[in-house]
């Protein structure tokens, strides 16, 4: 089963002073205070932005800093070797997003994931060179500093330089990540020498991890820039880790070689676009557009259900509907969303109010059998990152290096792990908007979302999760916006996940809760069962200077908030 884990981190960030070494792993889920706030899924994230406001920096200074961190202490999910998406407003209401997904190398071709014209089944094509992605992850760093930050990539990246080199604490949740790639990563002597004992199985919880190769390739490119990254020495072992999977004489397993080249890494940049916007009850809410997937169609979803009273209808009808806008905008998101570069995405058409109500006609009384057939629109999975700083600039962000993990492949003396995001092609098509072709961005379900009322900041949230980042951002809104729940009380709300399939992917809270019941009995869902979807982190403006920044309380072992002074 395709996991992608992207992690969320979500920052209002201000000044905040140091708390004792004694309490570097204790965790809060709920803050709320006045000034700037910060959560994230880890503490020494959420200190690492904190820290950057205290020393004069902005959101974006913040938000790198805190990423750069997070490639250290949650690298399954995020890094250097992977890409992602964020959305920025300025302190003057701009709202724009720089697109750092990673890119296809120019030799891959649509049928590149095949083997004898059927398509490798997903761990072959995953665990492999192929699936590796041109990183975009230091690009749109440097991008987003040079554009709207204050400070230097390489001041940013000094708190993940100390972060590597002195380590930090392994829990639980790091050892359930890692058990699941023992087998692949046991291939790899650079791999298992940083995530496995000697004994070839997960470091311990409580043993400190650290991470000196990643130390010097993190003060690399604070030395020489992007280019420490996109050439020289990094480069080249990158390109030849992707060419050549340094597998260990006695691997079990087939690591098929990738494409990238030395001239792929030098062409790669990251794109400013334009976020995608619906307003929804009064508020505007700017997501991310193509290639992702998530801004159109939490957007489209939310058209459909604008057309309903939900606070006026009980819950079970709320969250049916909530179900069937899902299920038709994914089959509209499975048709239609692909690299702009290569395919002219309908957006407009699929975020205007006439097509929502069409989709919304097809919307009964009943669940709908799936998969529904896409519409025709008029006109042609990782970490998130939310920040805020006392001048108004509000960054949320999402990075990943796709499946937990990447594609297993850490590439050797430098100490990241590979993406496996060209996986996020539909590399069984030689003919889809979103097939394998080279030099492309595959499709994305990240989803970092503000909202803003009259212009000013009212949410930002996101999460990770795969296709169920969409469905799990929209929930968040709706619980939040139309059903009575607080922040918080959205975050731990159990979910579930309709994407245009048979069976609604659900936690199992939520099928044994009676809205669960019900909707199976009165509205004839189905469901099955998923341990988990989701890992919210999020930001409330309050107003009168407080703020409220929540992250899951139980969901991969909890988050963890802060405000700047309390109330």
């Amino acid at each position: 089963m395709r996991t992608l884990r992207v992690v969320p981190l979500v920052l209002v960030v201000a000044f905040l002073a140091s708390a004792p070494a004694a309490l570097a792993q204790q965790k809060q889920a709920t803050a709320v205070g006045s000034g700037g706030a910060a959560a994230t899924v880890d503490f020494l994230g959420t200190r690492a932005a904190t820290q950057t406001l205290k020393a004069g920096g902005n959101a974006v200074d913040a938000a790198v800093a805190a990423a750069a961190v997070l490639g250290v202490t949650e690298p399954y999910s995020c890094g250097i070797g992977g890409g992602g998406f964020m959305v920025i407003r300025t302190p003057e209401g701009k709202v724009t997003t720089i697109d750092s997904r990673e890119e296809s190398p120019a030799a891959m071709q649509p049928d590149s994931f095949l083997q004898n014209g059927a398509p490798l089944p997903f761990n072959d094509a995953r665990y492999s060179g192929l699936s590796a992605g041109v990183p975009g992850t230091v690009a749109g760093w440097d991008r987003a500093l040079r554009e709207y930050g204050t400070q230097s990539l390489s001041k940013t990246l000094q708190q993940g330089i100390d972060t590597a080199r002195k380590g930090f604490t392994v829990d639980q949740t790091f050892v359930d990540q890692t058990n699941p790639n023992v087998d692949f990563f046991d291939d790899l002597p650079a791999t298992a020498e940083i995530y496995l004992d000697p004994d070839g199985t997960a470091r311990n919880v409580g043993t400190t991890l650290r991470n000196p190769d990643l130390a010097r390739t993190y003060e690399r490119i604070a030395k020489l820039g992007t280019k420490g990254f996109y050439r020289g020495a990094v480069a080249d072992a990158m390109v030849e880790a992707a060419q050549n999977p340094p597998i260990a004489g006695d691997a079990n397993h087939t690591w098929r070689p990738g494409l990238m080249t030395m001239r792929d890494l030098h062409r790669y940049a990251a794109i400013e676009r334009e976020p995608t916007k619906v307003n929804y009850r009064g508020l505007d809410v700017w997501g991310m557009g193509p290639p992702s997937s998530g801004g159109s169609t939490v957007g489209e979803a939310l058209n459909i259900l604008e057309g309903y009273d939900l606070g006026q209808l009980d819950r079970v009808r709320a969250l049916h509907l909530f179900l069937e806008s899902s299920r038709f905008s994914f089959a509209d998101r499975n048709r239609y969303l692909a690299d702009p570069a290569f395919f002219a995405v309908p957006l407009a058409g699929l975020l205007s109010d006439e097509y929502a109500a069409e989709r919304r006609a097809l919307i009964t009384g009943q669940a709908a059998t799936s998969p529904v057939a896409p519409g025709e629109p008029p006109g042609s999975s990782t970490t998130h990152l939310v920040v805020s700083d006392d001048e108004g600039t509000v960054v949320s962000y999402t990075f990943t290096i796709e499946s937990t993990g990447g594609n297993g492949i850490v590439v050797p003396e430098w100490g990241f792990l590979l993406n496996n995001e060209l996986t996020d092609f539909n590399f069984d098509s030689l003919t889809h908007p979103n097939r394998a072709d080279g030099d492309k961005r595959p499709r994305s379900s990240m989803s970092p979302t503000i909202v803003t009322d009259a212009g000013e900041p009212f949410l930002a949230v996101g999460s990770p999760g795969g296709s169920m980042i969409i469905t799990t951002t929209l929930q968040v809104l709706l619980e939040r916006l139309d059903l009575g729940r607080t922040l918080p009380e959205a975050i731990a709300t159990p979910r579930a996940s309709q994407r245009n399939t048979p069976a609604t992917a659900a936690e199992p809270a939520f099928i044994s809760s009676p809205e669960g019941q019900a909707l199976a009995s009165e509205y004839g869902h189905t469901f099955a069962p998923s341990a988990e979807i989701g890992a919210v982190t999020g930001i409330e403006f309050l107003g009168g200077g407080r703020v409220l920044a929540a992250a899951e309380p139980v969901r991969r072992g909890g988050g963890h908030a802060e405000t700047t002074r309390t109330p």
